[in-house]
């Protein structure tokens, strides 16, 4: 079991300095990572204090306090989920194809009005040579009483391939969720059968592509009504010639991390292209990654990915984040292809113009003020950064103004997600963490292969506060964290993470934080694609809904991807505090159209159809 009394290093003998609840430790060496590269706000080439619990642990699997507020239990056991495994790879990860971890998908896949569960597997290289049975993907049916069941092989969609990201979308627009899993090898598009399976289409789809796909994201760039595919290209790995430091043309220098060697890459690796996929409502895709600009021909390392509207003009934007090199804003022109905009709008580097190891991207309004703004998760020896929108796609990193980067830099993040957890209608940050190397467990760095998740508590849009890791309660659960999603898993209103570990069972942190706040969830369906013209995706992805109460107008929008190649919730989630009533409901669809509608109280999921407002 994952505890948060897990292992921890023995540090040795470090110059520290006593602080109030931990204590910091001058030792080590500052490097670049193998996966990802140390852009931190310290000088070049000196380290950052490492930070020891007073248990000596390092903060990444300490600093646990008594009492405090609970915020989250570990209901993992308790929801059946502790029956499945990830694997991925051989544990020494002696290469980067088995170190990345996979996604986590929320899908009601029978349309019960339940969240369903689906985590992505890797797999192994004996697997992919066919001397030994594959690890399988697991899909939990939600069996609304708190247990989930497997229903994977029966539903036909345990993948046996190496599984990395998963984007949940109804592509068809036949009102049925669909599934698209990213992997190494051949992409699978698994088409929902509305009988509780699933058929395996891509082939005829035309999105297998064929060597390292890691995440994905539905949207409707071209306004059409069908929800179209990108897919982001991580690194070319070839079997034949494996990344081994001083062969292959890979040099050492690529291939260690603080002077111990490591798996190599990415740097000094090849990277795998991206693709954009045109939806021809045919059940065929049509790559049109070069005609729209989005094919990334600099070769960078994509990992995480999302459409969704960032300017406020009606049109579905796309961010990648990558890895060790800068990442993309390609902003919608209206006319089938994107500008890049990704260092013009300052979203490509960090606030030292340095270029990040991105992982999760979270995109959520904070502010309330109608903006979108956006959370990287990013390597360990670095502060993951807010990216603040100061209107009309312009982005400034003040994560230390808001108080959130220097706790974060000794964690290595992935998933990540905006969750007002308490209702109090303000969006909060939720990260999960876990390394890449299990060597870190052998030295004095200060940061360890399993970690703790950070929970950030908005304070009325000004600032952030790091919620406390309380012992026995899901915040102080260690673990090597890789894909999150967030949703409200139970109808209760309170938004919950599933979390897919590598080479663990996966972990359900159950949102019981004891606040008696209001809230409103929205099930939007678009009217679909007519014969005549284009209207919104069935599943409404793309759409921007604003809920106001209490005066304060708060957004949200429904999105397939983010977090770390994983997919949330698609139900728009409004805390609405001391609130009694909704002031307003408007919804701005992707067909263009915009609608107001009323409901009679709160506490309840409403179900809004394109058309049936005002």
């Amino acid at each position: 079991m994952l505890s948060a009394s897990g292992s921890y290093i023995a540090l040795g003998l470090l110059a520290c300095t006593l602080l109030p609840s931990a204590m910091l430790c001058q030792g080590g060496s500052s490097a670049p990572g193998s996966t990802g590269q140390s852009t931190s706000k310290s000088t070049e080439g000196s380290p950052h204090p490492i930070q020891l619990d007073s248990h000596q642990r390092p903060i990444t699997a300490g600093g646990f306090v008594s009492s405090g507020p609970v915020v989250f239990e570990d209901a993992s056991e308790k929801a059946g989920l502790t029956h499945w495994t990830h694997r991925m790879g051989d544990t020494d990860k002696k290469f980067i194809l088995e170190t990345n971890g996979s996604g986590v998908g929320l899908i009601d896949y029978d349309n019960d009005g339940w969240l369903d569960i689906y985590f992505v597997s890797g797999s192994t290289f004996k697997a992919l040579d066919g001397k030994e049975e594959p690890p399988h993907a697991a899909l939990f049916h939600n069996n609304h009483d708190g247990t989930f069941t497997d229903v994977a092989e029966k539903a036909g969609v345990t993948n046996g391939r190496w599984g990395f990201g998963v984007a949940i979308a109804d592509y068809d627009n036949d009102g049925w969720p669909d599934i698209f899993v990213a992997n190494y090898g051949k992409n699978r598009l698994y088409h929902n059968n509305h009988n509780g399976t699933f058929t395996d289409v891509a082939e005829k789809a035309g999105v297998t592509l064929g060597n390292w796909s890691a995440g994905a994201t539905w949207g409707d760039y071209d306004g059409d009504g069908r929800l179209d595919l990108f897919v982001s290209g991580y690194v070319h790995f070839d079997r034949d010639n494996l990344p081994v430091g001083g062969t292959n043309g890979v040099s050492f220098a690529f291939c260690s991390f603080r002077g111990e060697p490591v798996n190599c890459g990415p740097h000094g690796l090849k990277g795998e292209p991206d693709h954009l996929f045109h939806n021809n409502g045919d059940g065929t895709f049509t790559d049109v990654s070069l005609k729209a600009g989005v094919a990334d021909e600099p070769g960078y390392y994509g990992l995480s990915a999302v459409f969704v509207d960032i300017n406020n003009d009606g049109k579905p934007d796309l961010l990648v984040g990558n890895d060790s090199t800068p990442n993309y804003l390609y902003l919608n022109k209206g006319d089938g292809t994107f500008e890049d905009v990704s260092y013009a709008s300052g979203y490509a580097l960090n606030e030292a113009g340095r270029e990040t190891a991105s992982m999760g991207i979270a995109v959520g309004d904070y502010e309330n003020n109608g903006q979108l703004d956006i959370y990287n998760t990013t390597f360990s020896d670095d502060y993951k950064p807010l990216y603040h929108n100061e209107g009309d796609a312009n982005f400034t990193d003040i994560s230390y103004q808001l108080g959130i980067a220097e706790v974060s830099v000794p964690f290595l993040g992935w998933g990540d997600a905006f969750i007002d957890y308490d209702n109090d209608g303000w969006k909060d940050l939720l990260a999960v963490n876990g390394h890449v190397y299990p060597q870190v467990d052998q030295h004095p760095w200060g940061t360890t292969w399993a970690q703790r998740p950070l929970l950030f508590h908005n304070i009325a849009g000004k600032k952030f506060e790091t919620m406390p890791a309380v012992e026995g309660t899901g915040l102080a659960v260690v673990m090597a964290a890789r894909g999150m999603a967030v949703g409200d898993l139970f109808n209760d209103g309170k938004l919950d993470a599933v979390v897919n570990v590598e080479d663990h069972h996966p972990v359900l942190l159950r949102n019981v934080n004891p606040d008696h706040n209001h809230w409103l969830e929205l099930k939007l369906i678009g009217s679909g694609k007519t014969a005549t013209k284009a209207e919104s995706p069935r599943d409404a992805i793309g759409a921007t809904a604003y809920v106001t109460a209490n005066n304060v107008r708060q957004r949200a929008d429904v999105i397939s991807g983010g977090s770390y190649i994983s997919s949330n919730d698609q139900r728009p989630h409004f805390g609405l505090g001391a609130a009694t009533s909704v002031e307003a409901i408007e919804v701005h669809w992707p067909s263009g159209k915009v609608e107001k509608f009323t409901t009679s109280g709160v506490d309840r999921i409403v179900t809004l159809t394109e058309g049936s407002g005002q």
